[in-house]
């Protein structure tokens, strides 16, 4: 599936190759705005849907097993995503053609999340949606990992502070520009904001290669594609792998408590706060607007800042504490109120983690 062994003139080996900081004097800028634009529609899509649309289409469907069917559906997603990633990893760097590596898995995951998206946000039941939900995953995958290898693909290590906070401002400004869009549709047409995301999906790949512009791989050397090197990449490293380890677990912790909050922000509202659908519609709006802003105006500041530094452990510890904090402070008491006092407070620890999340191992 996907070789791409396709005929033309094989492109010259330096293509091939991750730019070093001498031969890349300036700024990538066309990398950065692919990773902005793409991250933002395939992010923007997923987090309208599964952090608005969906769980209010599941409170439709079964309003007294809602948390549990939403459980559910992230548990499953989560295997789904795990072992497509791996999977479709490998064929991304064997996929040999005269649009680059990349290009042809982009358009491939728009396509089918786009049309994923919208059986999963019309289901009738929660088997459904679960089953349309892990679907999707596949193919997002193969937007998401493609965006995240531009990194050490195209960009020299003197630039991935800069293009790494770039791509963090695709990420805040999809992870609730999203929300806030999907927002607007709640208890008015939830279909047509299915459909939005849909759309956004669909434009993600696409668009990021129209910046890409890859050149051809074709006479790239590639290696055979085994059950041994498969395997290889479903085991765990056991030797010098500690830093490993603490990346490992401590983004597990970080984007686990960011997506748990969004993914049942509508239920808190709606069940711990008590507000109705309309004004949970409103305050989706305001939370996903300051969490967006913060996270933005974080992210532009703080890539450069670590570039000129080298450094990045204590902003990531400072940004893990804040993220806590903000996770906090709606426990306190049911008031609509403090769920902006947390988008503020976590948006700030989001943007400064996000923009240093993908740029490499961290020194201190």
């Amino acid at each position: 599936m996907f070789g791409f062994l396709t005929r033309g003139e094989p492109a010259p080996a330096a293509n091939w190759t991750t730019p070093q900081d001498s031969e890349q004097p300036k700024l990538p800028l066309m990398e950065g705005i692919a990773l902005v634009v793409g991250v933002f529609f395939w992010l923007g899509s997923y987090l309208g849907m599964v952090g608005v649309l969906v769980p209010a289409r599941i409170a439709e469907i079964d309003p007294e097993a809602k948390a549990t069917a939403l459980a559910a559906m992230s548990a499953i997603a989560m295997v789904v995503s795990t072992i497509a990633n791996i999977l479709e990893g490998a064929w991304f760097d064997r996929t040999r053609s005269r649009f680059g590596r990349r290009t042809p898995w982009l358009y491939f995951g728009s396509i089918g999340a786009a049309i994923c998206i919208y059986f999963w946000g019309t289901a009738d039941s929660i088997a459904a949606i679960i089953a349309w939900d892990a679907i999707y995953m596949i193919f997002l995958n193969a937007i998401v990992a493609p965006l995240i290898a531009v990194l050490s693909d195209r960009v020299a290590p003197r630039h991935r502070g800069t293009i790494s906070s770039m791509y963090a401002i695709g990420m805040s400004a999809g992870n609730y520009g999203g929300q806030i869009l999907a927002a607007f549709f709640i208890g008015v047409n939830e279909t047509n904001g299915v459909i939005l995301m849909a759309v956004m999906a669909l434009l993600s790949g696409p668009l990021a290669s129209v910046f890409l512009r890859e050149k051809s791989t074709i006479g790239m050397p590639v290696e055979k594609l085994t059950l041994k090197n498969l395997s290889e990449n479903f085991a765990f490293p056991l030797k010098d792998c500690r830093d490993y380890y603490l990346a490992l677990i401590g983004k597990v912790c970080v984007v686990s408590a960011q997506f748990t909050v969004a993914g049942y922000q509508l239920y808190i509202l709606t069940d711990y706060i008590g507000l109705s659908d309309s004004e949970s519609a409103s305050y989706i709006s305001y939370i996903s607007t300051i969490l967006m802003v913060s996270a933005i105006i974080l992210s532009l500041i703080s890539g450069p800042i670590a570039d000129r530094m080298h450094w990045r452990k204590w902003p990531v510890v400072i940004s893990s504490l804040l993220m806590a904090i903000g996770c906090i402070i709606p426990s306190f008491a049911p008031n609509a109120n403090l769920m902006l006092v947390y988008a503020l407070v976590a948006g700030l620890g989001y943007g400064i983690f996000s923009s240093l999340d993908q740029e490499g191992p961290l020194t201190a």
